[in-house]
C-alpha cells in the first residue's frame, strides 16, 4: 500500500525552481524557497522516491546539433486492439526521431513529433520506419515552419496555477 505524499507550497517552489535549474546545489534551492537546507533535501528526495522527480536533463538546442526540421505526424491505427497498439506503441518507443506520442482523441489515433535532419531525410524516415509502424492505415505530416513555445517546465509552484491553490497528493514510493 503506497502512503499519499503531499507537496506543499513549499515542495511546488521546489519543483519549480529544479525544473529553472536542477544544478542548483540544496543550499541554493533552500534559500530561493525559503527552507533551510536539510529539510529542503528531504523533500527533493520524498519527490524522487515517490516518482514526482522522475530525473534531471539538459536541454539540448535541437537546431544546434543538426536536427533542423520538426514533423507533428497523425496516424490511424486499422484496429485497437491490445496486441496491436501495444506493438506500435513498442515501435514508436524504440525510434529515437520520434520524440513525443500521444495516444489522442479526434482526427488521429496518435500525434507525434518527428525531429529530422532535413526534408530529405524525413522522407526516408516516412518510408523506412512511419509507413512500416504496425497497423497504420493512414499518416497525415504537417512540418513545423516555426515554434512559437516549447516548454517542458510545468506550471507548479506559480500562484495562478491550480496546484498551487491546494494540496496534491502523489503516491509515495515505498520504503
Amino acid at each position: 500500500m503506497t502512503e499519499p505524499l503531499d507537496l506543499d507550497r513549499y515542495s511546488l517552489q521546489i519543483l519549480s525552481e529544479l525544473q529553472r535549474d536542477a544544478r542548483q546545489t540544496v543550499q541554493q534551492l533552500s534559500e530561493a524557497v525559503g527552507l533551510s537546507a536539510t529539510p529542503c533535501w528531504k523533500r527533493v528526495k520524498d519527490m524522487e522516491a515517490a516518482g514526482v522527480i522522475r530525473g534531471y536533463t539538459a536541454l539540448v538546442d535541437r537546431e544546434k546539433v543538426g536536427l533542423k526540421l520538426a514533423v507533428i505526424v497523425e496516424a490511424n491505427l486499422s484496429q485497437h486492439n491490445e496486441d496491436l497498439v501495444a506493438r506500435f506503441e513498442q515501435a514508436v518507443a524504440a525510434s529515437p526521431q520520434i520524440v513525443r506520442c500521444l495516444s489522442t482523441t479526434g482526427q488521429a489515433d496518435y500525434l507525434l513529433t518527428v525531429l529530422v535532419e532535413d526534408i530529405k531525410h524525413y522522407e526516408q524516415f516516412l518510408h523506412d520506419t512511419i509507413f512500416k509502424l504496425p497497423g497504420v492505415t493512414h499518416v497525415r505530416s504537417s512540418i513545423v515552419l516555426k515554434e512559437i513555445k516549447s516548454e517542458v517546465r510545468l506550471p507548479v509552484g506559480d500562484p495562478a496555477s491550480p496546484a498551487a491553490k491546494r494540496p496534491v497528493r502523489a503516491p509515495r514510493g515505498k520504503g
